[in-house]
């Protein structure tokens, strides 16, 4: 299957993505980026992983998230 990577564009900031199994899928700091205008959006998304237990369960123990399920819109 052909995947196809492109970079949306979200308030003059770029989110990458990628097209996988007819499903985009988009880079987290990418997108918590461009909707808090955080300057260190890992840290960002480190401390929201604390404050959410369902959330910290998707990461491994290096910080890395395993998986992320597609966004319904």
């Amino acid at each position: 299957m052909e995947e196809i990577t492109k970079i949306a564009i979200f308030k003059g900031k770029g989110i990458r993505k990628t097209l996988y199994r007819n499903e985009w899928w988009f880079v987290v700091n990418d997108v918590i980026e461009a909707l808090t205008d955080s300057s260190d959006p890992a840290q960002y998304f480190k401390r929201l992983k604390l404050r959410d237990t369902e959330l910290a369960k998707l990461t491994d123990n290096k910080g890395g998230v395993q998986f992320v399920p597609p966004l319904m819109l």
